[in-house]
């Protein structure tokens, strides 16, 4: 929790934390950390897509699954990885999309979506950490029912948020939201196996429209 220090978070989150489920991830997170267990991404930056897009300021909210679990990649923020990683299929998949919808749009030679946080974007992954080079080991240990909440506050104590749900596992959290006052964008996942569904969405687009709509300012997608 010491890692969470963007202070409209801590208060939004305080109850959610003191829950029994989470003091058990917690426990399990601790017990792989004594047993030598790679987890990642590292413990602080665990919450950066928190720290990075402070409470009040989310406007957009896309959902990743689990955290990239090869070394070096991910760094808290759903489909992003750190600078010097080349990016993953999947963000390939999104850049070329970018640059469909925005032909003046630079495919950057890194996969750091960190400037995108800055404008507003939560980045969130449904299960928080991930056991090195086992793709969602951590899937089960409490995260999902802790970023459900996550969504449910945003969805109570905001308005006018773009939701961009991309995939199946995505597509579930329509649920939680109030579709009164926020807007849902749903598109297949970006990775190889589904990307032909995903190519000509023009999501990126679509999210600017609708936030003038909610009269709040647009992303600029372009990244240095």
């Amino acid at each position: 929790i010491s890692t969470l220090k963007e202070p409209g978070w801590k208060s939004a989150l305080m109850d959610e934390f003191q829950k029994p489920y989470m003091q058990n991830v917690f426990k399990v997170l601790e017990a792989e950390e004594k047993k030598g267990v790679k987890v990642f991404p590292p413990r602080d930056l665990i919450f950066n897509a928190f720290n990075l897009t402070p409470f009040n300021e989310v406007k957009v909210v896309l959902l990743g699954q689990d955290p990239y679990h090869n070394d070096r990649q991910a760094h808290g923020l759903c489909f992003s990885v750190q600078q010097g990683v080349p990016p993953p299929r999947s963000l390939i998949n999104i850049y070329n999309e970018l640059k469909n919808d925005y032909p003046d749009f630079n495919i950057p030679n890194h996969g750091s979506l960190e400037e995108w946080a800055k404008q507003g974007i939560f980045m969130l992954n449904a299960t928080l950490t991930v056991e090195a080079h086992k793709a969602n080991s951590h899937s089960g240990i409490g995260w999902q029912k802790f970023t459900d909440a996550v969504i449910k506050i945003l969805n109570t104590q905001r308005d006018g948020i773009v939701f961009l749900l991309w995939g199946g596992f995505a597509h579930k959290k329509e649920a939680l939201v109030d579709k009164k006052k926020h807007a849902i964008i749903k598109n297949a996942h970006p990775s190889p196996l589904s990307y032909r569904h995903f190519k000509g969405c023009k999501c990126f687009s679509k999210v600017n429209e609708l936030l003038i709509e909610f009269k709040k300012e647009p992303i600029n997608w372009s990244l240095s």
